[in-house]
């Protein structure tokens, strides 16, 4: 796949079938319009490109939201790199790009850059100034510049019945299950590992401390998670605890992974953690050694799952 950090960099000389989105997530959903888009590719011997923006829309047009996103954008990259989509756009969202009226969007950027043959398009999908057009006005305009608009109705997405904003409602209440069912993979969180107070070695649980860098990246809600990662091509299983870890009186909010059976040191490196299923909520125990009492029953817990 290859990938483009704006619209002006975009360089293929075949014409295109597009679909444009923000995708946060890439969820079932989204994997649908992708598929789609894939076929028409194959079918017609067109390149098949992904258009989506950074930062979100929302984030740029309202200043005060401060929506977070189930994705980072390396996360998002390496999810639609899977999927196998030929090129990806990520263009900058920014306030001028948000001033450019639908009539210049189509014809600077969609036939003039994309030599744009076949868009397919989610029913509700607004575009242009002020969100002025719609999946309407891309069909008048395919009759005068010979493109296919490809619609997906209502009642095709209500069928599938996921949405982002449901994703991450499940990711925040914790119900990580439901997250996976949306997705159709595990949640994940991608961070640095980086170097912590060492209490958790001290007590036998020494812990991977994750560094996400992305405050946009929504997280979990506070708790003790079943975690699974791959590290140098092999398959670990552990336990995370996110939270501000009230037992020691510390008031900033950490993610520390206690990985079983592993020994090495992997300070400074990229890791992926699979959330799989929450555990139990973060509280405050009476002492070190009844943390460390708890943390053995989270440990069983999680080898139950495991084993099962």
């Amino acid at each position: 796949m290859k990938i483009y950090k704006s619209i002006d960099e975009y360089n293929e000389s075949k014409s295109s079938v597009v679909t444009i989105g923000t995708f946060d997530g890439i969820h079932k959903g989204h994997q649908k319009i992708f598929n789609k888009v894939i076929n028409a590719s194959k079918q017609n011997n067109l390149s098949s490109v992904v258009l989506t923006f950074f930062p979100h829309p929302r984030i740029i047009l309202n200043k005060y939201n401060d929506i977070k996103m189930i994705d980072t954008l390396d996360e998002k990259i390496e999810h639609l790199e899977k999927i196998g989509i030929d090129n990806l756009i990520i263009h900058p969202f920014d306030k001028k790009f948000s001033l450019l009226s639908a009539d210049q969007f189509i014809k600077e950027y969609l036939l003039k850059k994309l030599q744009l043959k076949h868009i397919i398009i989610g029913y509700d999908h607004r575009f242009g100034k002020g969100r002025e057009a719609s999946v309407s006005d891309l069909k008048e305009y395919s009759i005068d510049f010979n493109f296919i608009v490809d619609e997906i109705d209502a009642q095709e997405i209500e069928k599938i019945a996921i949405s982002s904003t449901k994703i991450r409602n499940s990711i925040n209440q914790g119900d990580l299950e439901t997250t996976k069912k949306y997705l159709g993979r595990f949640f994940s969180l991608t961070g640095k590992v980086v170097k912590g107070d060492g209490l958790g070695k001290q007590i036998d649980y020494p812990t991977a401390n994750l560094l996400i860098e992305e405050d946009y990246k929504i997280i979990p809600k506070d708790g003790v998670y079943y975690i699974r990662t791959t590290i140098d091509n092999k398959l670990y299983n552990g336990m995370m605890n996110i939270g501000h870890r009230p037992t020691i009186g510390n008031k900033a909010k950490s993610i520390e992974v206690n990985l079983f059976n592993f020994d090495r040191d992997i300070y400074d490196k990229i890791i992926s953690i699979d959330v799989v299923v929450k555990i139990r909520d973060e509280k405050k125990f009476s002492s070190i050694n009844a943390l460390k009492a708890q943390l053995a029953k989270d440990e069983e817990h999680c080898l139950r799952l495991i084993n099962k």
